[in-house]
């Protein structure tokens, strides 16, 4: 029975979540250790991200006879000029069209008030126990408040911390762009030839879906940032640009944050005049039926193979335990464990599958 692939198969999955629970009594040993990596992951992680779309090009100038440290120079002066040209040409238009929409804020709210006049006219289609639900909130607006304001200030504590760790980012990337390609030799030096060269390998392949991932998600949200300012030109809906720009960041989440970024959109497209309205949603739906179809598939599909209903599933489950974070991550984090998982499991399939035993999948 012990050569039978389900009882394995049991044995691994009762080992695992023995391991699991032992993992959750012994939490308070961890906890430490999650405060020092939350501590440092944002320099961190906007290193990384910033190393996956910078590396190609110091890579090139490696290529063209420019010593490794120059290169890294040269692209540094492209992100500082890149962040000028941002602060000058770009993000004063933004700041411009959003001080103009708060501005035109109250012209939406009298139009929105004639909708609740209506609204307040018709309580007796309105279900008993939805009256309730807002006669509650009104009646405790005074603890919302309250509790919105304490955490405005937890906010406010929490974006300090923030700023501070943004300005650790540049050191953390210089040193990834500089030593980063002696990160595996170093680890792989304490293995033996053969476990080195399969954690080379798995290391290389994590790498790959980061690269792919991380690279092809900014050059499509790039396309449909495009795509949206060059649509909404055209029919002529007012701050264009800001929503443009909200869009392309928007787009960073798979699926679901390019419909999100349409909404306000669509919204005081409607309010400007409803044919606005309709042909703005239009651009959005054209976009990314664009993106999907034509864009992403050539850009990320191939490498990463994930199929949208897995990625969709993902996204709510990550969305539900850890939030928008959760959304932000969840994508890369289960290539990453899907890379992890088929290495090893090729890995067994080759050397310890008994002969002629078939393919668990």
């Amino acid at each position: 029975m012990t050569k039978r692939k389900s009882f394995r198969f049991l044995i691994y999955a009762i080992l695992i979540f023995a391991l699991l629970y032992l993992i959750n009594l012994t939490a308070f040993i961890f906890k430490p250790v999650g405060l020092l990596i939350a501590s440092i992951a944002v320099p961190i992680i906007g290193a990384g991200l910033l190393f996956y779309v910078t590396n190609p090009l110091v890579n090139l100038l490696e290529r063209h006879k420019i010593k490794r440290i120059y290169g890294i120079l040269i692209v540094f002066l492209l992100i500082i000029c890149l962040g000028f040209f941002s602060v000058y040409f770009i993000i004063p238009p933004i700041q411009e069209q959003f001080t103009r929409l708060v501005e035109s804020t109250p012209q939406m709210i009298e139009s929105f008030e004639g909708v609740w006049s209506i609204w307040q006219n018709r309580q007796e289609y309105i279900p008993a126990s939805v009256e309730d639900s807002i006669q509650n909130v009104i009646n405790n607006f005074d603890a919302y408040a309250e509790q919105i304001v304490g955490s405005l200030f937890s906010f406010i504590g929490s974006f300090v911390s923030f700023v501070f760790a943004l300005v650790l980012i540049p050191f953390f990337l210089f040193f990834m762009l500089k030593d980063g390609h002696k990160f595996v030799p170093f680890i792989t030096g304490f293995l033996s030839e053969a476990k080195a060269n399969n954690l080379s390998k798995l290391l290389k392949e994590i790498n790959d879906v980061l690269a792919s991932f991380i690279q092809g998600q900014l050059l499509v949200s790039l396309c449909v940032g495009i795509m949206l300012l060059i649509g909404y030109w055209i029919v002529g809906l007012n701050y264009a640009l800001m929503f443009a720009v909200f869009g392309l960041f928007m787009n960073l989440i798979p699926f679901i944050g390019p419909w999100l970024s349409a909404i306000p959109a669509v919204v005081v497209g409607f309010f400007q005049e409803p044919m606005i309205g309709v042909w703005t949603a239009v651009i959005m739906i054209v976009a990314q039926q664009i993106e999907s179809n034509l864009i992403s598939p050539n850009i990320m599909g191939k490498v990463l193979k994930l199929h949208p209903l897995t990625v969709i599933t993902v996204i709510l489950a990550a969305g539900s335990i850890a939030g928008f974070l959760g959304v932000l991550f969840a994508v890369p984090t289960y290539a990453v464990a899907k890379t992890v998982v088929t290495h090893f499991y090729n890995l067994y399939t080759e050397h310890h599958r008994p002969a002629g035993e078939k393919n668990l999948f």
